[in-house]
């Protein structure tokens, strides 16, 4: 669960080669990042809900 009880999401990424863009033949380092979505919301289920609406995929 990467919600933090404000209505705010985080998770992190091992690596950058999930994204199509990059090319794996140019790549020097394997990189991973943390990426936190900061909302207006005021509790986790609002958050979920306004992600959701938004596309994002989490699971059931």
């Amino acid at each position: 669960n990467g919600f933090d009880g404000r209505g705010n999401f985080s998770f992190g990424l091992k690596e950058q080669l999930i994204f199509p863009e990059i090319e794996y033949d140019k790549i020097d380092k394997v990189r991973g990042m943390d990426i936190c979505f900061v909302t207006t919301a005021k509790t986790d289920e609002e958050a979920r809900e306004l992600l959701t609406l938004m596309g994002a995929p989490f699971a059931k």
